[in-house]
């Protein structure tokens, strides 16, 4: 049966705001798996694209996040310190496909923390 929808807002993010709701309540918990895009796509009854926009936003928002070749999982209500590491990860990851190398990021980082203490 297809979701109704308000039409007061784009339909992805009414579908990011229920999902979002539904996990905010505790009805999905944080470490639940998520619908596969085309899955949820029928459960709402539109298009898959809407869907991949929607968990996007919630992707965005730090509620869900996408394992590749795994699934989507909520990840509301991990520890910050989790996520700040994987999105440090992320950004390094980002710049070495741009082709910065090791030797710049290590001068930039240098830079940054210049006169800062690794003993903490």
């Amino acid at each position: 049966m297809a979701w109704k929808f308000s039409g007061k807002k784009e339909v992805y993010v009414e579908i990011a705001e229920r999902y979002e709701n539904y996990i905010t309540l505790g009805i999905i918990k944080s470490g639940n798996k998520l619908p596969s895009v085309r899955r949820a796509a029928e459960d709402c009854g539109v298009n898959p694209n809407t869907v991949a926009r929607a968990y996007e936003l919630l992707e965005k928002k730090g509620i869900i996040k996408t394992l590749p070749k795994k699934g989507i999982y909520v990840s509301y209500g991990e520890s910050s310190v989790i996520s700040e590491n994987d999105a440090c990860l992320d950004a390094l990851r980002e710049l070495k496909k741009k082709g910065i190398t090791l030797e710049q990021i290590m001068s930039a980082v240098n830079e940054i923390y210049k006169g800062e203490s690794t003993d903490d």
